[in-house]
């Protein structure tokens, strides 16, 4: 096997290779996926010198290991976390370079849920749909690391930055997420849309990468019938039988038979990918997206 590669000492929680995704293929019932935090995942290319689609690692609360075979540049962004080459520590947020067969560790998420890491050249795992993107839906892309397992890495092009540190935004102490009502607002009643962007919810535990379930106040319909599945969008906010909801993210399904009662605004969608259970969530209705 080539030297351009490197093995998983930890794979922690759930940590999983993702790029810009497969935009494009919901007409085959295939979801978008890819970084959940897509500026996060841009930034850290950029400083080890990668075009924005090159593939990295997506870790989700506890981090993890990896040794290279050969000698490469790394960033680690987004949730900030305490990162060390062979138990020596290195800075966050900026060009790191780690030797062959020495073992970067990538620390749980001090603030925030989801760390990033690049690796110069970019993870060269097999394309599916022209991403390398992990979806935990459909299973398409390569599986969630393991321990043991080896991934590839492609050959750098490009120099990396010349930065001490890049600034990133710190992890949302509120959720603030602009939404525009509908397309089936009009099966809720209206205390009901006005609870929606009037009280308070809360980031539940049992979110994930398909989407942010909340918890608050439930949302009662005007319309019990059954609603035929019609296809869903990024940040669609669908509302299951239990009245809380749901804002679906990058591995989302692209029909659905629970009424949007909203959509957020995708510019707000990264904050989301680094909110902890029980941030406070306020949907503030707009008029335009």
């Amino acid at each position: 096997m080539t030297d351009r590669a490197f093995s998983v000492v930890r794979a922690g929680a759930l940590t999983t290779v993702q790029d810009l995704g497969r935009a494009g293929h919901a007409h085959l019932g295939v979801p978008r996926s890819g970084a959940l935090d897509g500026p996060t995942a841009a930034l850290v290319n950029r400083l080890v010198g990668n075009a924005p689609e090159a593939a990295v690692l997506e870790t989700t609360l506890g981090g993890c290991a990896v040794r290279p075979r050969s000698t490469v540049t790394v960033a680690v962004g987004g949730a900030p976390c305490r990162v060390t080459v062979n138990g020596r520590p290195v800075a966050w947020g900026a060009p790191v370079r780690v030797p062959a067969g020495a073992l970067l560790d990538v620390g749980a998420a001090v603030s925030g849920v989801r760390s990033y890491v690049a690796f110069s050249g970019g993870i060269a795992v097999e394309p599916v749909l022209g991403s390398r993107s992990t979806d935990l839906l459909s299973g398409l892309g390569p599986p969630p690391l393991t321990d043991g397992a080896v991934l590839p890495l492609g050959r750098p092009t490009r120099l990396h930055a010349r930065v001490d540190v890049a600034p990133q935004p710190a992890p949302p102490t509120e959720l603030v997420l602009r939404v525009t009502l509908g397309p089936r607002d009009d099966w809720f009643t209206p205390p009901a849309v006005r609870a929606f962007t009037s009280r308070a919810y809360s980031v539940s535990a049992a979110s994930n990468r398909i989407g942010l379930r909340t918890e608050g106040p439930a949302l009662e319909r005007a319309l019990t019938s059954e609603l035929p599945s019609e296809g869903v969008v990024l940040g669609a906010v669908q509302v299951p039988p239990d009245g809380r909801p749901v804002v679906f993210l990058a591995d989302h399904p692209t029909t659905g038979g629970y009424p949007v009662i909203a959509v957020v605004r995708a510019a707000d969608l990264p904050a989301a990918a680094q909110a902890v259970p029980g941030t406070p969530i306020r949907f503030v209705a707009v008029r335009h997206r």
